[in-house]
This record gives C-alpha cells, structure tokens and sequence, in this order.
C-alpha cells in the first residue's frame, strides 16, 4: 500500500450525547449513549454481539433515527431535535461489513459511486483513492476477479475518495482470514494515521480495538460501560465484566486492609486503597514461575502445571492453584510442561481490586 498521500483530509470531531433507540418500542438497543471523538482520531466501538455497536455507527452515518439525543459533527448538529441532515449530505464515508460492493461495476467504478455524477467514470480523486489502498492500476477490473483483501480494500477506497471528515467502519475486517486479517488490519491503520481522517469503527475483537483505537468506547447492553485510551481499560478497568472483556484476566480472592491485600500468591499492592473481601485483578503476565525451591526466590503458591500453549512470541500456562485456574503468560519458549510442580509469585506492581458483593467471591 503506497504512503503518498496528498496531504490530510478535513477532519471534524464528532459528539454523541444521549443517544438512546430502541425497535418495535420494546427493547433498548442504545440507552442514552455518550461518546465523544477528538479530530483526528479513532474510536474504536467494542462489545459483544447485540449491545448496539453498529446501530450507533449507522445513527451516526445518518442510516437510523435514534428516539433521543444527538449526534454532532464540528459544530453541526446532524441529529437532533428539529435538526436531521441526510446522509449524502454528511461528508462521512462508512465501510459496510459486507463491504456492499455492486458486482456489476468495475473497481473504479464502485469507487466514483460516491462522487458527484460527472465524476463517477472518470476522476482524479477515483485514482488517487486507489493508490492509496494499493489498487493502482486495478481500475478496469471486476470485484469478483479480486481476493477478499483487495474487495476490502476498495470499499475502503470508495469510502475515501469524496474525502470524508469522517470515516465509518463496520466490522472491516470479519470477513478475512485470521493472516490477511493481521495484514491489512495494520496496512489500514497507516493508512488512518495518514490521512488524518476521524474515524470511528465497530468490532468485537479485543486486539483489534487496542491496535487500531486511540481510545475505546466498551458498550454493554447498550450503555458505554467504560470508555478511555486502551491502556486505561486494560490497566484500571471500571468493573469486573470490562475487565474480563478486554483481555485475559483471573480474579485472587483477597482480605485488603488499606494499601494491600493478602492473597494465595501474598500480599499484593493494590492501586487504590480499601477494606474487606476484595478480589484481585491479576493479568497472565503479571504473574511469573519458578521451580520449587529456586534459589533466591521467595513467597508465592504451589501450583501444578495443566495446559501449556505455545504461540511463537509467547507462551501460556494454564496452572491449577488452590483449587483454581491461573494463566501465566511469559515471553518465551515453554519452560515447564504439564504436570511440572510449580511455584507462581505475583511480580509486583498495583492492582485492581474490587469488592466482593455477597455471600462469595470470584
């Protein structure tokens, strides 16, 4: 994919307050939903199947009236009461899941589909749409006659070619496999980062929210659970469903009394102090393992080893501690195998913890 990029393109924030939407009048898809995304940035939409993702995405694009709320692009208001602009008239392009190619139509040709009509066959701005997703030269052919990456790819370059100041995308990437997936994933994001462009995408994957977002918005059952750069939702999540949602996490039962709270492993530092039954936040690789008796290392549990996966850049041990399961997750070759007696410190550092809500904890 080619880098020269004729210059930024016009981005705009975009304000989401209060939105709220529901169908047949029953279920709330979208409960008084805020977001809000700096000029420039991206914001990746992150939850499970259902929790309103891509109804906010398509109230945003115009698609979808919302009951409620409004939807701000700079200083227009776009969705509001008494305000409602078509989506033509947005200037925001959206990749649809499908990417809703027309089949009929020639690459370039798709691609014009959103100019004004006297450029649809012949544009500047169709072929510079192309280069920039490294379809250069790929005009004349038909959709059918390209993989699904480069299909990709041109849903993309028709989004882009009226120079959106915002951009949408749905699901880009569900429907590549796991290897192009990694690929274009990345390929997208220099591409994002290049034109300066704000963008807004949906998806379920963790990895890809964190990869590809300047900051995350978590929804749940069409509320904004925790919203903030990756980092924060990984490191201070709000609850124990955002933090087992974004990435793997294991709960230690805990007495806390103040700064710290006594565990299995010892005591941990928690990041804010507290009082009570807690149970500890505890990641794979803030955890490390040694042989029993290692010199020189103290403190921790026993713990046998049960499962060990192995993945090139790293590898994870499933243990089985006090009867329960921990994963250790260390950057390296597997060291231990299963059924090796272990022993499985904390690292150290601050952890979160929350309070244990009735009569059990984890």
């Amino acid at each position: 994919m080619t880098t020269a990029v004729d210059g930024p393109l016009a981005a705009d924030g975009v304000g989401v307050t209060g939105v709220s939407k529901s169908f047949d009048g029953r279920v709330a898809v979208l409960d008084g939903v805020d977001v809000e995304v700096v000029a420039g940035s991206t914001l990746a939409l992150l939850g499970p199947s259902g929790c309103g993702k891509t109804t906010l995405l398509r109230i945003v694009a115009g698609l979808e009236l919302p009951d409620a709320g409004t939807v701000r692009v700079g200083e227009e208001i776009l969705t509001g009461p008494g305000s409602y602009v078509v989506p033509e008239r947005r200037r925001i392009g959206m990749v649809f899941q499908d990417w809703a190619l027309f089949p009929h139509l020639s690459v370039a040709r798709n691609v014009g589909f959103g100019l004004p009509r006297s450029e649809r066959r012949s544009s500047p701005r169709i072929d510079e749409a192309l280069d920039l997703v490294g379809l250069a030269g790929l005009g004349d052919r038909m959709p059918s006659t390209l993989s699904g990456g480069q299909q990709q790819r041109v849903a993309l370059a028709r989004a882009i070619a009226p120079r959106p100041s915002v951009l949408l995308l749905d699901e880009p990437f569900s429907n590549l496999d796991a290897s192009l997936r990694v690929q274009v994933r990345t390929e997208i994001h220099g591409l994002l980062v290049e034109l300066g462009v704000t963008a807004i995408f949906v998806t379920h994957d963790q990895d890809e929210a964190f990869v590809l977002g300047d900051s995350v918005a978590v929804l749940a059952d069409g509320r904004v659970a925790q919203a903030g750069p990756p980092d924060e939702l990984y490191l201070r999540p709000v609850d124990r469903w955002v933090a087992a949602f974004v990435g793997d996490a294991d709960f230690l039962p805990g007495a806390a009394s103040g700064p710290v709270a006594q565990t299995v492993l010892g005591p941990i530092e928690l990041e804010e102090p507290t009082h009570g039954p807690v149970d500890v936040l505890v990641r794979p690789e803030h955890l490390e393992l040694d042989e029993p008796g290692a010199s020189g290392a103290s403190g921790g549990a026993a713990a046998t080893v049960e499962l060990v996966e192995y993945v090139g850049r790293d590898t994870t041990y499933l243990l089985r501690c006090e009867g329960r399961t921990l994963r250790v997750r260390r950057p390296s070759v597997p060291v231990f195998g299963r059924g090796d007696d272990v022993v499985v410190r904390h690292r150290g550092g601050s952890a979160r913890a929350f309070p244990v809500v009735g009569p059990t904890g984890a």
